[in-house]
């Protein structure tokens, strides 16, 4: 299904691999995500993030789909869909955006009467917190810093929009029986209705963990002090106080009278780990596998599979997850989310490719760090556009990695390995440095790369 696209989107970026099947897979994801990409709708530019059919674009689906689009060349498209839902968070929704907004520019009439009744999950103010500053990572574009309205979402979510629901002044919004669908506090969607779900707390850690960054971003050290505070806080309170010692497993929600929830429910296990909440490594690992013993459940929590298994190392795991969301027998497979998440699962995952914020004036830095599995002798992603460049990078298992700055100014690449030893870099030895990766070992060299040159770091055996 390579519809409903009206506008014929492109896209220079590229996958091949020594699996045809996986490079079958990627081809799929791409030119499935792009039948969703659109202009000249009222809205502006956007690409559905919603249930098929609905024209529209929800505030999780796009937080989740937008690091896949940045690599389309999505990233505009992205912008303004993030603006839209910052710049309609009000005081007569109690801080909420809309949850979902069509083509026409409108909140989705199928989610919204009015603002006393409206679909709203609460994690999602959070979530596209988190994403606004994971895409100035990936982009570069300090609108994401610098643009009033988007300034404004930021900081009435961490402070007005927590207040207004914390009715119980632990430091947690809640749902209460009264609100309806006005202020879910999940992304799971059931008749469960906690109070508090973990998810909801993930998405707040997360959220002001990248607000803290943003601060630093723009000089202002003491309140990106704060908001660290504030995150390590929460992380302390879930690992301390959700977590059931007898079983070595989270709890998944606080209900109503006090008691938490221990059944397992994919969307309370998955989104602590997706969110980075869940430390440290044997804790991580004891999700994890609860996680591959019980499965996803639903098509939207298998898209977010794949890129949590490849970031902590599971990477044979990551493969087989990545392969069942792109099998042509999937059901839902045309789900945007998707064709989405498993473009960001190649690069980011697979691929290993990850940057961060840079600092205020540092060129642009790159990582890799293969995770081919031992059946996959080689993969290449090319053209994948970070900042101002555009970069391929080839992995040779998981010892040898040629990066290539296809355009753009020079940038500095941390190649990543995960075994310790020297590298060879284009042939002369170099000392390696050892890495914390979430936890784990990784071990690589900085190396400069300048425009339109390509460089091959290899572990020296």
């Amino acid at each position: 299904m390579q519809q409903p696209g009206r506008e014929g989107m492109r896209s220079s970026i590229d996958f091949s691999c020594s699996d045809p099947k996986l490079t079958q897979a990627f081809q799929w994801a791409k030119e499935q995500a792009l039948a969703y990409a659109f202009e000249g709708d009222p809205v502006g530019k956007w690409y559905e993030a919603a249930l098929p059919g609905r024209e529209a674009f929800c505030m999780r689906d796009t937080a989740h789909q937008a690091t896949g689009a940045h690599f389309l060349g999505l990233a505009e498209h992205t912008y303004n869909m993030l603006y839209k839902f910052a710049v309609n968070i009000s005081p007569s929704r109690d801080w909420c955006s809309f949850w979902e907004i069509d083509r026409h520019d409108r909140p989705a009439p199928v989610d919204y009467t009015d603002d006393t009744d409206f679909w709203y999950n609460l994690p999602a103010n959070f979530d596209v917190l988190d994403c606004c500053y994971r895409q100035y990572c990936w982009t570069g574009d300090r609108r994401y810093l610098e643009h009033p309205v988007f300034l404004e979402f930021y900081d009435r979510t961490v402070d007005d929009y927590v207040r207004t629901w914390d009715r119980d002044g632990d430091g947690f919004p809640e749902w209460y029986p009264e609100y309806g669908r006005r202020g879910i506090a999940s992304y799971h969607e059931s008749d469960l209705h906690p109070k508090l779900a973990a998810d909801l707390v993930a998405a707040q850690f997360a959220a002001f963990r990248s607000y803290a960054k943003i601060q630093r971003l723009q000089g202002e050290p003491g309140k990106a002090l704060v908001y660290e505070e504030k995150a390590k806080r929460i992380q302390e309170i879930y690992l301390r106080q959700w977590w059931d010692a007898a079983r070595n497993r989270p709890y998944g929600a606080l209900m109503h009278d006090g008691a938490f929830w221990k059944e397992y429910l994919p969307e309370f296990t998955i989104f602590p780990l997706y969110f980075g909440l869940v430390e440290p490594v044997d804790k991580r690992n004891a999700v994890i596998q609860w996680v591959l013993e019980r499965g996803v459940g639903n098509i939207e929590m298998l898209s977010y599979l794949p890129e949590v298994l490849y970031r902590y190392g599971f990477d044979a795991a990551a493969t087989s997850a990545l392969y069942e969301l792109t099998h042509p027998q999937l059901e839902r497979r045309e789900y945007p989310e998707v064709s989405f998440a498993a473009m960001g699962a190649f690069v980011m995952g697979l691929m290993g490719v990850s940057v961060g914020d840079g600092g205020a004036t540092n060129p642009t830095a790159v990582s890799t760090l293969s995770h081919l599995p031992a059946y996959l002798r080689w993969a290449e992603v090319q053209s994948v556009p970070i900042k101002g460049n555009v970069i391929s990078v080839r992995h040779e298992g998981q010892t040898a990695t040629t990066l290539t700055n296809l355009s753009g100014p020079e940038l500095i690449w941390t190649a990543l390995f995960p075994s310790p030893g020297k590298c060879l870099v284009n042939g002369e030895t170099v000392e390696t440095t050892e890495f914390d990766l979430h936890g784990r070992n990784a071990y690589g060299a900085a190396i400069p790369v300048a425009s339109g040159e390509s460089v091959t770091v290899q572990l020296a055996l």
